[in-house]
């Protein structure tokens, strides 16, 4: 008889502040028995660009924390995959101790896997089981490919490499970064795989859920818990006892030393954010958007000149902070535009235009003090929508684009965020808009670069 454990974590986040204690837990039971043997892995998106050190090493500093553990395997969540642009995802796992594995990724131009990851894994244990470990994340086609890969949804990749690798190892277990209803399916349609691990949906299975004969495994979110699988093998290798556990965090012991490690983490990111100068300012930028001199006037004008358009769209809940005089720095846009969002060019017919102007307008007083979580998200509401190039004339139900009444078959192109595709909405940008992502900077790396071109610093004497 044989057992192993399969100790996972998923979707940090860089919330470090967890870190500590599950570092302890998983150093705690990765020690084993002569009949034991343990597997630690982890399902992706634990880089997240909204914390300061992760956005200054452009996550290896995640990388670092990663190798503290010593983990057997990792696969990439949307985060890692479409958080960073092409060159930076291929030297992310440079220093890594670990195998990244993702199966349904590719380079769009050589049409073959990442040089740094590989499509499965195969482990064995101390007794000489096979354990086989397939990774897939989340299918984001219009993400991926303008940053130069080719992702590919699950049904293309995973049924042929589970009918592979089923004969060639004893115990098969899927990392999904593709969330629990895909989970669910692929557990009904592939009865082969014996462990489903979850991610990506931040759900949470404290004791596992069986599906068709398959034990699904998941462990939340933000390190609040983390997961482990039991397994039990026979002397013939075959598995007759699996079970899922999760431990809260929350529950286990904090030292006194975990909050200076943790500040230690944010403190590192800031500091190198603040050595990267961007701009001088003369007159501060204020966060009330109504305002001559505002944060928003600047942003929509940074997004038409990147977009190359005539107007652009965006909200008040996306700025944290206003922009002081003077120096401004790589740390004042993280800190005031945290969100990993890019920019999408949005064409429409002026039909389609003031429908989407409707839509805005119709949403408007809800979404003004909306709280908002995630798709790129990571303020505290929605807040005030706020137009350039665009305006709405109520009283007649009118668009005007920069004065003139819109022609309702003339096409016209906005520059907004992807989130504007992402939230229910605004339906219309994605229904009926040809859309364009530009990569590969988020919003405050195109906000930085406006401001360096129209802000130099003064010149010295």
């Amino acid at each position: 008889m044989e057992k192993i454990r399969i100790i996972h974590t998923n979707d940090l986040h860089s919330h470090f502040e967890n870190w500590p204690k599950i570092r302890r837990f998983i150093k705690e039971r990765q020690k084993t028995s002569a009949e034991e043997s343990v597997v630690t892995v982890d399902l992706g998106d634990f880089a997240d660009r909204w914390h300061p050190l992760t956005e200054a090493t452009d996550g290896q500093g995640n990388v670092a924390i990663m190798n503290q553990v010593h983990y057997d395997v990792a696969t990439i969540g949307n985060n890692e995959g479409t958080g960073n642009a092409k060159a930076q995802l291929d030297h992310l796992y440079e220093a890594a101790d670990f195998d990244v594995i993702v199966a349904n990724l590719f380079d769009k131009e050589a049409l073959r896997p990442p040089k740094w990851a590989q499509p499965y894994k195969i482990l064995t244990s101390k007794q000489g089981t096979k354990i086989g470990l397939i990774a897939l994340t989340a299918y984001f086609p219009l993400t991926y490919s303008p940053n130069g890969w080719d992702i590919r949804p699950w049904q293309e990749i995973l049924p042929e490499l589970v009918q592979r690798l089923r004969k060639n190892v004893d115990v098969l277990i899927l990392l999904s970064h593709l969330g629990v209803e895909e989970d669910v399916l692929i557990a009904k349609e592939l009865p082969a795989i014996d462990v489903i691990i979850g991610s990506h949906t931040h759900h949470l299975f404290e004791y596992g859920e069986e599906v068709n004969g398959v034990l699904l495994a998941a462990a939340g979110k933000f390190g609040l818990y983390a997961g482990e699988v039991e397994l039990k093998l026979s002397n013939q290798k075959k598995v007759y006892h699996k079970v899922a556990r999760t431990y809260p965090t929350q529950k286990m012991l904090a030292y006194p030393e975990d909050a200076a490690e943790v500040k230690g983490y944010w403190k590192k990111g800031e500091e190198l954010l603040e050595n990267q100068k961007v701009a001088y300012l003369s007159y501060s930028l204020t966060n009330e958007h109504w305002q001559a001199r505002s944060l928003m006037d600047e942003t929509l004008k940074a997004l038409t000149f990147r977009g190359n358009t005539e107007a652009a769209v965006l909200s008040t809940g996306l700025f944290l902070d206003a922009l002081e005089e003077g120096i401004v720095t790589q740390r004042h846009l993280h800190q005031i535009l945290p969100h990993p969002m890019h920019l999408i060019r949005v064409t429409l017919s002026g039909e389609d235009l003031l429908r989407f102007v409707l839509e805005v307008e119709k949403n408007r007083a809800f979404l003004r003090r909306y709280p908002i979580v995630g798709m790129g998200f990571r303020g505290k509401i929605f807040g005030e929508v706020v137009y350039r190039g665009i305006q709405y004339d109520a009283t007649n139900r009118q668009v005007l684009w920069k004065g003139q009444k819109i022609k309702d078959q003339q096409m016209y192109t906005i520059t907004t965020v992807d989130h504007f595709m992402f939230v229910p909405f605004f339906p219309t940008i994605e229904l009926a808009g040809k859309v364009e992502f530009l990569f590969p900077e988020f919003i405050r790396g195109v906000l930085g670069q406006y401001l360096e071109y129209k802000y130099q610093f003064p010149k010295r004497d």
